[in-house]
């Protein structure tokens, strides 16, 4: 079915009632907002972020950012506004430090829905909306403290803005506030993460044009005042920030885009096809739908406009912009997925119901055997490790046996009530499913925390902390534990990402072991948190100490 064949938007119908739609919602809200708390920070990113923003929120200083009272300028300001501005308002917490990627999340799924609904009719959007918030990488990354979120919903808005503005049928009064509405989006996605903010809406752009052979869109872009309105929003920081640290725009946009794009100066490689199972278990759990979709989103269409078009070629770029970039992370991908859930709701509004029933189906078949093979690993070959018990592997198994069972039992309805032609039912229960089965696992990863995050740490060194303790970060940086100690460390002989603000100031941290030594000595009163191994030399060396916490990976001690 073509775009030619789908009803006008005020004559698609969802057989779902307004109030099956809105409590449908609401649990997913319930179950979305709810994860966030239920967590230890975890992990590099969200320990890193977390801190970051609630250091300026305590300096009161919104233009340099700083990790760790060291000046820290890999990625732009606005995540960081958010989060202090949030942290002022309800306090630091876990749910603070995650609503930011939350509500970003969220809100790219109700876009997503919204446009949907806009360009192909309620039963479209509901679709859209729905597959887009119960993918796995949409839901997990808007439940983990890092950047990528948020760049993506202003991507997202970037994209959505475009189709509506563009499509034929969008007026031009109408399609010049949307276009303005595209130009902030991409500054905010500029102050989100930098230059892939331009870069990818750009690119996407450039390669439809010359693909579909649709030059239209370039005039009705506003291309005076858009970009004047981009700059107005996103440059008065970049040129703030650069004025008081001229070390700013060397390090971010050389060293933090280029060098990361060219070069394996991250230590983040990966093979070309290191997105292909990412994507495949981002999609989760749409994906045994993607062969059909991408042949269904690369018919032409009858318009002259060619909303598809744009939808395929902003997936491909993305997914082979990465590919080819010497820096590799699994959130890179974040932005193509409301961008399929859009392609999602259009083709599966087309589709037949017996579509649905075949991949319902095969979820179900395919988490089943899944579970299988995980409850046969760990009855008979799990084995753990000194830094990751085997006791951890079973407790975090109950958390996905319960996921996965849910995850079942709507597959099975789901392929009812697509045998039964009720497709709207069967898109609301997979996607319930999906939902439901990302927020288990993602609190099911608290049983991690002693091992990935600092708080049991911190909570031991508590009691000795007074107003003139010293605490030192011996030979490592664990990111979250100063978010949880309300304080930052001295790194001892530790650079990492750390190089730029240690030159900019040396004074706040040492280098060496032998100048911690007599540091420690000299202090009335420390702490001190290190690896086991360091622990063992430093304790061969001599250095006085009492340790009051040990756990797999992390050793605290105290100055006797």
């Amino acid at each position: 079915m073509t775009a030619a064949n789908h009803a006008p938007a005020a004559m698609s119908r969802t057989s779902l009632s307004a109030t099956v739609i809105l409590l449908c919602w609401l649990a997913i809200g319930a179950l979305w907002f709810s994860s966030l708390s239920f967590r230890d920070l975890a992990g590099t990113d969200e320990g890193r972020y977390a801190e970051i923003a609630r250091e300026m929120a305590q300096s009161g200083d919104f233009v340099t950012p700083r990790l760790n009272d060291l000046k820290y300028f890999e990625k732009p300001a606005l995540q960081y506004w958010a989060s202090a501005a949030l942290f002022q308002a309800f306090g630091e917490s876990e749910f603070v430090a995650r609503l930011w990627p939350g509500i970003c999340g969220f809100l790219a799924a109700l876009l997503v829905w919204y446009t949907g609904r806009r360009l192909w009719g309620a039963t479209a959007g509901l679709y859209a909306g729905f597959t887009t918030v119960s993918m796995l990488w949409v839901m997990g990354l808007s439940h983990v403290v890092t950047v990528d979120m948020g760049v993506s919903f202003f991507l997202t808005a970037v994209l959505c803005g475009f189709l509506i503005a563009q499509d034929d049928k969008t007026q031009a009064t109408s399609r010049r506030k949307w276009m303005f509405f595209v130009w902030a989006a991409m500054a905010g996605a500029m102050l989100s993460k930098g230059l892939i903010g331009i870069v990818i809406p750009g690119a996407a752009l450039v390669f439809y044009s010359l693909i579909y052979r649709d030059w239209i869109t370039w005039p009705r872009m506003e291309p005076l005042w858009g970009p004047l309105l981009f700059l107005a929003l996103a440059a008065p920081w970049f040129v703030i920030v650069s004025m008081r640290n001229p070390e700013f725009a060397k390090f971010f946009f050389i060293h933090e885009h280029f060098g990361r794009f060219a070069t394996d100066q991250a230590r983040r490689t990966g093979a070309w096809y290191y997105f292909v199972p990412l994507l495949l278990a981002g999609l989760f759990p749409w994906t045994t739908l993607l062969p059909s979709l991408t042949r269904y989103a690369a018919k032409r269409e009858s318009s002259s406009f060619q909303p598809n078009g744009v939808l395929l070629v902003w997936c491909s770029f993305i997914f082979l912009f990465f590919s080819v970039s010497s820096s590799k992370l699994p959130a890179y991908l974040l932005p193509m997925f409301p961008a399929l859930g859009l392609l999602l709701g259009r083709y599966l509004e087309a589709a037949q119901p017996n579509v649905l029933r075949k991949h319902a189906m095969a979820l179900a078949g395919a988490v089943s055997v899944i579970l299988i093979a995980g409850v046969t690993y760990l009855l008979f070959f799990a084995k753990g490790s000194v830094r990751t018990p085997v006791e951890y592997h079973y407790q975090a198994s109950y958390w996905v046996i319960a996921g996965a069972l849910g995850m079942i039992v709507c597959a099975a309805l789901a392929a009812r009530s697509a045998s039964q032609s009720r497709k709207d039912w069967s898109v609301m229960q997979i996607s319930l499913g999906g939902v439901f089965l990302c927020a288990v696992l993602m609190d099911g990863y608290q049983v991690l925390s002693p091992l990935v995050s600092a708080k049991n740490a911190a909570a031991a060194m508590t009691p000795y902390l007074k107003a003139d303790t010293e605490v030192f970060s011996v030979e490592r940086y664990d990111q979250t534990l100063p978010f949880y100690i309300k304080r930052t460390v001295t790194l001892v002989n530790y650079v990492d990402e750390f190089n730029l603000g240690q030159e900019a100031e040396p004074h706040k941290w040492i280098p060496t072991n032998e100048a911690f030594a007599l540091r420690w000595n000299a202090a009335p009163n420390a702490l001190a948190i290190t690896n086991v191994k360091t622990h063992q030399k430093l304790q061969e060396s001599g250095l006085p100490m009492t340790v009051i916490y040990t756990d797999p990976r992390r050793v605290v001690f105290k100055k006797p």
